[in-house]
């Protein structure tokens, strides 16, 4: 039997026969639209989710512990695999990271990661299997940053950590909330990063 790793970086057991991706891209779907309908995590079940996907309860139990694991991977697959900077430039990676959040899947299902806000709140354990999944895209910006200090892109004094909620912030309040809708959508990665280097470039 073989050993999967989810981009939590927790191991999951592989069933004994392959695993079918289009039933495990309809559960996950079924999970998303669920939560985008307004639905809470204590309100959704298992079986909800094998109705709405069209599977057994035991295909979702083979593929998932609990309940909480398989909402935190359905939230996480809307944001694919992790980008790759080119490393070439400071900007052009900073540009292409915050356009990597904005995938097709990503606003489709953004309703749900709205619903879900509130549950972080109060639940410390979801909290922290959602940190899980958001620190390795942090910490590709991080090294990004960090190469551009070392490199004289950006200063030598910058905070890393505030330069990363300087970013990941504001993409994240209009891509959720469209928070100000006087800021057009074309070309806001590099609106936003063009603002953000005009303080931190060296």
């Amino acid at each position: 039997m073989t050993t999967a790793v989810n981009e939590t970086g927790q191991d999951r057991k592989a069933p004994g026969r392959p695993r079918s991706a289009q039933a495990d891209e309809a559960i996950l779907d079924a999970v998303l639209e669920l939560l985008s309908g307004g639905h809470s995590v204590a309100a959704i079940s298992i079986e909800a989710v094998a109705s709405k996907a069209g599977v057994g309860k035991a295909t979702i139990y083979r593929r998932w512990p609990n309940k909480e694991a398989l909402i935190i991977d359905a939230v996480a697959s809307m944001k694919g695999p992790l980008p790759v900077p080119a490393g070439e430039s400071v900007r052009d990676d900073l540009v292409m990271l915050l356009k990597a959040s904005r995938t097709g899947r990503s606003l489709r299902f953004g309703q749900a990661a709205v619903c879900l806000m509130p549950e972080f709140l109060r639940d410390d354990s979801l909290h922290d299997m959602w940190r899980a999944v958001m620190e390795p895209r942090r910490e590709v910006t991080r090294q990004v940053l960090r190469r551009g200090v070392a490199t004289g892109e950006l200063r030598a004094d910058l905070d890393v950590e505030l330069a990363l909620l300087m970013l990941n912030g504001p993409s994240m309040m209009q891509n959720m909330f469209r928070w100000n809708p006087a800021v057009p959508a074309e070309g806001f990665a590099e609106a936003l990063v063009d603002a953000f280097l005009r303080g931190a470039a060296a």
